[in-house]
């Protein structure tokens, strides 16, 4: 087997990322005090093999495939002068809290050990899929939609690529060009690359070049050897401070954080200073932008010196709450526990 090395165009400096072979997480820490969304500067990166060096002039978007009665090529001028949204939209890894399977239950699980930073929330803005499918005219028969990225192969499996169901794709998945306001930078999927709102990253495909749409279910190394059955994100919250943080006995800390779930917004968060033995509810605050994640706060005065552990429990408006055990998944996927979070509390 091909052993390909993921590598990233951007130098990111150590305080604001843990590094991962190529990839990059982001610090909790570097969240802390900023606003809704995520700066670039600070967005994890998760590449496969290497972030690619695109001319914009020459990139072309293949549209086709038997679920389409008018194939199309589209160039990045076409694609900027379509009709155009923007949307609030969370990319997270798969394998995001992967170490905790390990450090946390005593079950180490394969791959990258990701904390909790392979998560960032954008405003991204593009073309929906849906106006792309309904201009190539989506057939009523049409199931799948693969889309393809323009980065090297992934040892001898080929160009990463994932089906989409029709129905996901004519809902709310956008074509997207922008990030944060500004052109996507070439880590994060320039020229393109597709947004799908609460769905596992991998299906947020950088680098699009290729939308192959079927009228059978697609099979492809990215839904069946990689990432089987995994389509919306489960229910996960972090705090806004950096790991084994040293905190003073006595004194007042406004502790900070987000929650968020692939299934919906956020609607209760409840934190435990003490291991979980008792819990207070978080104070919730950015209502308006729910489809992403949800800010909250509390405030704690830690009691005395030594040890402490802080949790934090969301609950979606599904009712789906994080548990205190995540059942093991065998390429570490999916873990939502409650993450204990150290703390070292000392005297004035």
């Amino acid at each position: 087997m091909k052993q390909v090395t993921a590598s990233i165009v951007k130098p990111l400096p150590d305080h604001l990322f843990i590094r991962h072979d190529g990839n990059a997480e982001m610090r909790w820490e570097a969240m802390a005090g900023l606003g809704y969304h995520t700066p670039i500067d600070r967005f994890f990166v998760r590449n496969h093999t290497t972030t690619p060096r695109i001319d914009a002039d020459a990139w072309r978007l293949r549209l086709h495939g038997p679920g389409v009665r008018c194939p199309a090529v589209h160039d990045y001028a076409d694609l900027r002068a379509m009709p155009s949204r923007t949307i609030d939209v969370a990319i997270e890894c798969t394998g995001n809290g992967r170490r905790f399977y390990g450090t946390q239950q005593h079950d180490p699980a394969p791959g990258t050990p990701w904390g909790l930073g392979a998560i960032g929330v954008a405003r991204w803005r593009g073309v929906p899929l849906a106006h792309l499918l309904r201009q190539a005219g989506l057939r009523p028969d049409a199931v799948d939609v693969v889309a393809q990225g323009l980065d090297a192969p992934f040892e001898q499996y080929g160009h990463v690529r994932r089906p989409l169901p029709v129905a996901k794709a004519m809902e709310d998945v956008l074509v997207a060009y922008e990030m944060n306001g500004r052109p996507l930078p070439p880590d994060h999927g320039f020229p393109a690359r597709l947004v799908v709102p609460g769905w596992a990253g991998i299906a947020s495909i950088k680098w699009l070049g290729d939308l192959a749409v079927t009228t059978s279910a697609a099979v492809t190394p990215w839904n069946t050897v990689f990432y089987r059955d995994i389509t919306v994100q489960p229910v996960r919250s972090a705090f806004e401070l950096a790991w084994d943080s040293t905190l003073v006995a006595g004194r007042p800390y406004v502790l900070r954080g987000r929650s968020w779930s692939g299934r919906g917004h956020i609607v209760k968060v409840e934190v435990s200073f003490d291991g979980g033995l008792t819990w207070r509810e978080a104070e919730l605050h950015g209502r308006h932008l729910v489809g992403a994640w949800t800010r909250w706060h509390v405030t704690w005065v830690p009691p005395r010196r030594g040890p402490h552990v802080l949790m934090a429990m969301a609950t979606d408006e599904t009712g789906a709450t994080q548990p205190l055990v995540a059942p093991r998944h065998p390429l570490g996927y999916d873990f939502d526990a409650v993450v204990r979070h150290p703390v070292q509390v000392v005297e004035w």
